[in-house]
């Protein structure tokens, strides 16, 4: 079919910067849906009716008129954290055509001279800023597109907190407009000049020597959580996600969550990992929402509530680790009946109550079970020998397509 809508991409050039194809659009659009900013950018040439974005921001009003010629404008290109990413989950793509202008990180790339394809691009608009914590290694570039003007000093501020405060900053306001404006400074000297709403920070990221490092691979060190002594420590952390075996788009259930490690760690593997951390203590969830912001994945969600009652209409996981509860009633065998097929299930056990659950359980469903003892030098006296933390019994099970 004839697409019915056209999504533009609109840079500060406004309209004398769109090619021959979207401005065809324009002038035979019906509605013409954008914001106050991006409205203004049209000549008078341009008969269709303007539409702003209804508040709060919903696409109902343009799903509403489908049929109908209407244009959707974007800043710059709609498929980089805009407008067209969230339509063609509701348009086919036969029914609508984009057409992008260059994008606010593109033209960025090309001021500061960083090819686009090394450097990490991100969107703190209308998005929690505490993502930005999972991306900060010494010589990592990122590209962040601003929510406001307020944008860069709260940046530099959280460059300083995570020991990344000699971070060079460049702001680059209305770019490819008249009023294009660049602003170099260091994160530690940032002092919030005025800046335009509409700005992209470019960041060379460089660690003070005594910066936390918090590589992506499994195993953090437990210093870098807040906790109450419910933590699955860093070596059998590590070795619970090799189990757990996180792919990129895929979803956990981190239940008795106790201060979200596994969950945060998962989501830290890849940006389209997602958890729901299921705990029903009120103040480990407190140590949760402290920890998905400090390590950079505030998109972590939390389920308040004990298993397996607070499991019921949860969304069916990719990957279930129980790392609390497992001799109460129904929690395993609810997480195996949510679980997709093909999924895994890992569990750990420190007891001998919940180690005889696991021995029991798997006798039925089948599974590996693994000892996994861990000792640390200490000193004693003058001398240093081995400590054993109490041995953990895991758990490890994948669930059969046919189950």
């Amino acid at each position: 079919m004839t697409p019915w809508l056209t999504v533009v991409g609109i840079g500060e050039d406004g309209f004398k910067g769109l090619g021959k194809n979207a401005r065809r659009a324009l002038l035979g659009a019906s509605r013409i849906v954008g914001s106050q900013r991006q409205l203004d950018l049209l000549p008078v040439c341009i008969r269709g009716e303007r539409q702003l974005w209804s508040s709060p921001f919903s696409l109902e009003p343009v799903l509403a008129q489908r049929g109908e010629p209407i244009c959707v404008l974007a800043s710059g290109d709609p498929m980089l954290f805009g407008v067209g990413a969230s339509l063609t989950r509701q348009v086919p793509s036969n029914e609508m055509l984009i057409i992008p202008a260059p994008s606010s990180c593109s033209l960025a790339a090309a001021r500061v001279g960083w090819p686009l394809q090394e450097v990490v691009t991100l969107s703190v608009v209308a998005r929690p800023i505490a993502a930005l914590n999972a991306q900060l290694f010494s010589g990592v570039r990122l590209l962040v597109l601003s929510n406001d003007g307020h944008s860069p000093a709260a940046i530099a501020a959280l460059l300083c907190e995570r020991g990344f405060g000699p971070s060079r900053m460049t702001v680059l306001e209305h770019l490819g407009g008249e009023s294009e404006r660049r602003i170099d400074g260091i994160a530690n000297d940032w002092t919030e000049p005025l800046i335009a709403d509409l700005n992209l920070v470019a960041i060379e990221c460089l660690a003070e020597p005594d910066a936390p490092r918090l590589s992506r691979l499994a195993g953090l060190p437990d210093a870098a959580f807040k906790h109450d002594g419910q933590l699955t420590k860093r070596d059998v952390r590590a070795i619970t996600l090799a189990r757990l075996a996180p792919v990129p788009g895929e979803l956990l259930w981190d239940v008795g969550a106790g201060s979200g490690s596994i969950g945060i760690e998962w989501m830290r593997a890849h940006p389209s990992c997602r958890t729901l951390a299921i705990e029903a203590d009120a103040g480990r969830q407190q140590l949760i929402e402290h920890n998905r912001d400090a390590l950079g994945v505030p998109g972590l969600q939390l389920i308040r509530g004990s298993a397996p009652q607070a499991l019921a209409g949860l969304e069916r996981p990719d990957a279930i680790f129980i790392g609390g509860g497992v001799t109460r009633d129904g929690v395993l065998d609810t997480c195996w009946a949510q679980l997709k097929p093909g999924g895994r299930l890992v569990a750990n056990a420190v007891t001998l109550q919940s180690e005889m659950t696991l021995m029991a359980w798997r006798e039925q469903h089948g599974g590996e079970l693994t000892r996994i003892h861990i000792a640390q030098a200490q000193p004693l006296g003058e001398f240093d020998t081995w400590r054993q933390a109490l041995p953990i019994t895991l758990l490890d099970v994948v669930k059969p397509f046919d189950a």
